[in-house]
């Protein structure tokens, strides 16, 4: 029987490698795609268990580079489960969004997902295999980064083609939508206003925000045989925060206990 892979995108950040850790778990090889491969191939070196870790550079904008890496994650067995998790955020409001950074953000956080689907589409149909692409709570509601947001709510609708149209072939598609995650993306924000956590989690109704481990541990499940009846799902990994917010449920009600 060949190996179960697993491919991850964007995989030399938090989230990503947290993704890439916990799937190790279910798989015989992990691959870790970025566009950095120095950082891909340290994120893979720290990682252990009984799956092997392989770093792979590919620009997963370009649908040649995929052909390759495609190509090369062939090597090692037949991919299972493709997570689509290479993504940025630019602009932070609509004003501030120029036609280049709404273009840039479409690329990478819509199309790329569907490159990569595309790319690995013949081994999962193979495999009867999984897709999750990790969408956001942006894509569900407005919280700023407009471009990053609408790309963000296309990849959920995404995610629900891909589900209807090759169910028929085995293949799963779900997204998982997260919250505020503390991040390298947000130390810049962090270090504007050191304050930013604690004040986020005031609109979530755990009163904390989600770890990596979090997301990657909704990842895992949905990839695996315990979801085998979900498809076409978006799951927000959000302490709450898209259910409603405490606070204006107490200005509603005038209730003491929101």
């Amino acid at each position: 029987m060949p190996s179960s892979v697993a491919v991850v995108t964007g995989a030399a950040g938090d989230i990503g490698k947290a993704i890439a850790a916990r799937l190790g778990d279910s798989h015989d090889h992990v691959v870790l795609i970025d566009l950095d491969l120095p950082a891909a191939e340290k994120a893979a070196a720290s990682l252990g268990g009984t799956a092997t870790f392989q770093a792979l550079r590919c620009d997963v904008t370009n649908a040649d580079d995929l052909a390759a890496a495609a190509t090369s994650v062939a090597d090692f067995g037949l991919v299972r489960t493709l997570v689509n998790n290479a993504g940025a955020a630019r602009a932070t409001s609509l004003h501030e969004t120029t036609p280049a950074i709404w273009r840039q953000d479409s690329s990478l956080n819509l199309e790329a997902p569907f490159l990569c689907f595309r790319a690995f589409e013949d081994a999962l149909k193979e495999t009867r295999g999984s897709v999750v692409n990790i969408a956001s709570v942006n894509g569900l509601a407005v919280f700023g980064h407009p471009a990053y947001s609408a790309a963000k709510a296309g990849l959920i609708h995404l995610t629900r083609l891909i589900a209807v149209e090759y169910g028929k072939y085995g293949i799963r598609a779900n997204a998982v939508a997260p919250g505020t995650v503390r991040t390298q993306a947000w130390e810049a924000r962090a270090a504007a206003n050191p304050q930013v956590f604690e004040e986020a989690k005031r609109w979530y109704a755990l009163r904390r925000i989600a770890t990596a481990e979090d997301v990657a541990n909704a990842v895992f499940f949905l990839s695996g045989a315990e979801a085998s009846a979900i498809t076409g799902v978006c799951l927000p990994v959000d302490c709450g925060l898209t259910a409603g917010q405490a606070e204006l449920a107490h200005t509603f009600s005038q209730s003491d206990d929101y």
